[in-house]
């Protein structure tokens, strides 16, 4: 180990299995060979992580690689990828034939099953999950700290827009004793303000030739995160960028100009035009951005789109926050078209101390009552979880983790058929259960694998629907002093492997209190999209999927005590003792799908491949967020009720 390495704190207690996780994912993408051990999918302990007797049984205290963890992939990738389709002889389940059995555990497979038991009281039903824990995206991560237990999120973040939420998923909210008008006091909403955290742009050694933090009122991330405005004008922010001065007076005009550089385009014909054009393609050829100035904010939009300025029409990248709408007609619209959206848009604060992974746990507690006390958002947050009770013998409804389905069949022609079959493979062994009818609420893309006597068209349709891959990151932090004194609440790292860092959100709710101070515990969110540009978006997501099956946790962990050293380390921050524990939560099948204008044709209604993927096959019906092409929770329950609905129609 390098001098480097010991003062960043990589040999801090940390034992193989973090190293065999990486090593196991290495494999999978180069064909390799290397499977994942039993003890593989639980990450060693840090200093003052969760104590290991309690994560084995429980998922979400277990640190290191997760989301899409070794063991929850493999076997789909002999499948897909491998195109596997013995897998030995195969053990007929005791106690069928289930009602319904769903394949897929996240927020749309549960709200699946709640749908269908309303419905339907005394159905049994059977659901089949991958991963080790349920929730799907929705993933809740929890640490240990001086005994005391602090909680982050590992995916699908926040009920965004309930509002506009439609009338059956406002109804499970409901259901599940969900009352939004109580995040507003829970949230915190001027957390940031009192402690006077600001946005900021950092610039990392390795790409710029030195650290530097410059805070600037250039990021405005107060629709999601309301941070304290930052009063340092434009000119002295650019003016500390370590650019050269070409990279600088490039980025000063697009952040400043106020004069119109499309003369051959009118105000009513400005928008058609720039939705058709990339940002990139805008700055270069109307704002005459450089290189260096496009690769600063080549990745801002990234975390919303999935793609960066290369895959985004430039419309939409300077409605979400790149410069360049003062150089256009719109710019006259600007402050109309603000107040608009400040009318339209709700606070973004609809969120539970774990994110959305709430929402899946108080599906299962109603699904299953006996895996968890209490009865409402207040009391989940805290309420412990029995997961040796998710496939209790004899229970109405199952859960059965660790378990990935290879094959869904009817038993005879789809128009006649009566039941069901799913063979699905755990612990290396094949097991198939039969129901009378069965919902996919997992990945879509993966479906044609699993069914292959599909028609043809909805098996090309699903092949389209390539995920965004991302990299959700969980970083306790002792204290957060070096944050006060370096005044960041949110950064935008264009040359960092986590290219946006941010302060966690400010929750308490039900007995769960959020950090009061800077001396206690906080957790830092960090956030990748792993891009490609030049490539079509869906070639990146692909490129990006392997690379992050290819990255070992020890490069993962290098880079973000790297990262937190350069940027904190001026306020006094010491990476080797001032990390206690690391999630990472690796996504490499994320955001679902959905038609990016630049590069896909402008489908009629019903034509879109997540329209035409979705279709009834028999006793057969699609789910998830894919089957609406938005990464959203209320797509996801959405797709859930419209599935049930049609099994039952």
């Amino acid at each position: 180990m390098t001098s480097r390495d010991r003062e960043l704190g990589m040999d801090r207690p940390i034992t193989r299995r973090d190293f065999i996780q990486g090593a196991a994912g290495a494999a999978a993408v180069y064909g390799l060979g290397g499977r994942a051990g039993a003890d593989s999918h639980e990450a060693a302990p840090r200093r003052n992580a969760p104590a290991r007797t309690a994560a084995p049984g429980y998922p979400p205290a277990r640190t290191g690689l997760r989301g899409g963890h070794p063991g929850a992939f493999e076997t789909g990738h002999q499948l897909a990828r491998e195109g596997r389709h013995d897998w030995g002889p195969v053990a007929a389940s005791e106690d069928e034939p289930y009602d319904l059995v769903v394949v897929g555990g996240g927020v749309s497979g549960l709200s699946a099953a709640y749908f269908h038991q309303k419905r339907n009281p005394d159905a049994r039903i059977l659901i089949l999950e991958n991963h080790d824990d349920f929730g799907g995206h929705a993933k809740r991560n929890e640490f240990r700290h001086a005994g005391r237990t602090i909680l982050g999120y590992g995916g699908s973040q926040t009920l965004e827009q309930p509002g506009d939420y439609s009338a059956e998923a406002k109804g499970l909210l409901r259901d599940l004793a969900v009352d939004v008008d109580r995040f507003d006091t829970a949230y915190d909403q001027d957390f940031y303000q009192r402690n006077g955290l600001e946005p900021a742009l950092y610039f990392d050694a390795a790409t710029y030739g030195t650290d530097r933090l410059v805070r600037t009122s250039a990021i405005d991330p107060s629709y999601f995160l309301p941070a304290a405005r930052c009063e340092t004008p434009i000119e002295e922010a650019v003016a500390q960028m370590p650019l050269s001065e070409a990279g600088r007076k490039d980025l000063l005009r697009a952040f400043t100009l106020d004069s119109d550089q499309l003369p051959d385009h009118g105000i009513f014909s400005e928008p058609g035009y720039l939705q058709g054009i990339s940002y990139q393609e805008f700055a270069k050829r109307h704002l005459g951005l450089g290189d260096e100035a496009l690769g600063v904010l080549q990745s801002f939009p990234a975390f919303y789109f999935g793609v960066g300025i290369d895959g985004v029409p430039a419309l939409e990248g300077m409605a979400t926050g790149l410069p360049g709408l003062g150089g256009t007609s719109l710019r006259h619209l600007e402050g109309i078209g603000r107040k608009i959206l400040d009318w339209m848009l709700q606070p973004y604060i609809h969120h539970f101390p774990d994110g959305n992974a709430a929402i899946p746990r108080l599906l299962v507690r109603r699904l299953i009552p006996d895996v968890a006390p209490g009865s409402d958002m207040e009391d989940v947050v805290q309420a412990p979880f029995d997961y040796a009770r998710l496939d209790a013998a004899g229970a109405p409804v199952r859960i059965r983790l660790n378990s990935t389905a290879v094959r869904v069949e009817h038993d005879g022609d789809p128009k006649t058929a009566e039941h069901v079959d799913v063979t699905y493979v755990r612990n290396g062994r094949a097991e198939r259960v039969r129901g009378r009818r069965a919902i996919l609420a997992c990945w879509n893309r993966i479906i044609p694998h699993l069914c292959p006597t599909l028609p043809a068209d909805q098996r090309a349709a699903l092949g389209k629907l390539v995920k965004v891959p991302l990299v959700y990151t969980n970083v306790l932090l002792s204290d957060w002093h070096a944050l006060k004194r370096q005044k960041l609440a949110l950064a935008i790292c264009p040359g960092s492997w986590h290219k946006v860092i941010a302060v966690d959100f400010p929750v308490s709710l039900g007995g769960y209190r959020f950090s009061a101070g800077p001396d206690e515990p906080i957790v830092l969110h960090m956030q990748r999209v792993p891009l490609e540009p030049g490539l079509p978006p869906t070639e990146q997501h692909k490129a990006g999927r392997f690379e992050l099956l290819a990255t070992s946790f020890e490069t993962i962990e290098r880079e973000i005590r790297t990262h937190l050293a350069g940027m904190l380390g001026p306020g006094g921050f010491d990476p080797a003792d001032g990390i206690e524990a690391i999630t990472v939560n690796r996504w490499p099948h994320g955001y679902a799908w959905h038609p990016n204008p630049l590069f896909d044709p402008e489908y009629a209604e019903g034509e879109r491949p997540f329209e035409i993927g979705r279709r009834r096959f028999g006793r057969i019906a699609i789910a998830n967020s894919d089957a609406g092409g938005r990464a959203y929770l209320d797509c996801a329950i959405d797709q859930a009720w419209r599935a049930v609905g049609e099994l039952e129609a």
